[in-house]
């Protein structure tokens, strides 16, 4: 009797080691993502839909083949409690995406998930959280970056040589005050698509806003606009910056940014989705709440901070800087600012604003 018992203790045993990934409970982690964008079709996936390749979908393949997810887990995402925290656009690079989800905490984890990634997505950090975690709801803010050759503020009358323009004090001076403009709570229907003026999610708070000191690369210079809101809407943080360079080179009155949040259709043009980064995801109250309870960690990466600016040098600035040169995304969208119509959205207005008086 006792050796029949000691085999069955041998046979589970054996069923254990053999099929510890079927056994190993699976836990709530976030991940921290840096990836280029270039070649995808935004971060979220499809699934069905095979012709647009996300980021999602390379991500999901890595977690299947590294052995943390199961297969069927890949085909229906709402297994594995998955969520992304912000839905990156077409050709959208991230620095500091954040991704929650059930995983088996297998051994040198981070290694086996990036041998499956390609080299322009890799995962930097991996944390436990809370099991009713969920990194889109508990983020309280995003901080994204906007890349973008300065001679896109040359005045719409010079001639510009690309090369050659440097952006001057005051005219650096001038893009930051209309980028605090947008400090605050705002309508930003006029933004996005798809949202009416009277949408209550059209409404935004933007705690910061501003274009940092320029800088040459490859004999181009250019200069980083950061932004930070609460969170944002498709195309929201491409049309602010389109509408300040539309301003800045003439095209449109500076009163432009003013109207925009009233209820009338205003034309605003969408700068380049080349420039966009993802920097950083903020869980300010999720931290306060549970980061110091003794078995979670907050939500910081401070360790990772390193691995973040290698990751840009190396992957997300390069490909910003050369698809500029060959493919002249800025140069060929802002040829096409003087389509748009500025003025007829701002005498409608007028118009309007008088008959109401």
């Amino acid at each position: 009797e006792e050796n029949g018992h000691h085999n069955k203790r041998l046979k589970r045993d054996a069923d254990e080691e053999d099929g510890e990934n079927k056994k190993s409970p699976k836990r709530k982690i976030v991940l921290l993502m840096a990836y280029s964008g270039k070649g995808y079709h935004g971060m979220q996936r499809n699934v069905g839909s095979s012709q647009f390749k996300t980021i999602e979908d390379d991500l999901v393949s890595a977690l299947v083949q590294s052995g943390c997810i199961p297969e069927n887990h890949g085909e229906d995402m709402k297994k594995m409690s998955f969520q992304r925290c912000a839905r990156t656009d077409k050709g959208v690079s991230a620095a500091g995406q954040i991704v929650s989800l059930k995983v088996r905490l297998i051994d040198d984890i981070l290694e086996k998930i990036n041998n499956h990634l390609p080299s322009h997505i890799r995962i930097l950090g991996l944390k436990r959280v809370t099991g009713g975690f969920n990194s889109k709801n508990k983020c309280d803010a995003r901080t994204y970056s906007y890349m973008l050759p300065t001679f896109a503020f040359a005045h719409k009358d010079h001639d510009v040589q690309e090369e050659v323009y440097r952006l001057d004090k005051e005219t650096l001076e001038k893009v930051n005050k209309l980028l605090a403009c947008y400090k605050g709570t705002h309508n930003f229907h006029n933004f996005t698509s798809q949202k009416g003026p009277r949408d209550p999610s059209a409404k935004r708070y933007i705690m910061e806003m501003y274009c940092g000191e320029p800088f040459v690369r490859e004999n181009i210079e250019f200069a980083v606009i950061k932004v930070k809101g609460q969170s944002f809407m498709m195309h929201q943080i491409r049309k602010m910056i389109g509408l300040v360079i539309a301003i800045v080179k003439g095209y449109a009155a500076e009163s432009i940014i003013e109207l925009s949040w009233g209820e009338e259709k205003v034309d605003v043009p969408k700068a380049p989705g080349l420039g966009l980064v993802l920097e950083k995801v903020h869980f300010e109250k999720y931290n306060r709440r549970f980061g110091n309870d003794g078995l979670h960690e907050p939500l910081e990466w401070t360790e990772e901070e390193e691995k973040i600016a290698v990751f840009k040098e190396q992957y997300i600035y390069p490909t910003i800087i050369n698809t500029e040169r060959e493919e002249k995304s800025m140069v060929n969208w802002l040829n096409t600012l003087s389509i748009h119509d500025f003025n007829s959205s701002v005498v409608g207005m007028q118009a309007n604003h008088k008959n109401s008086k």
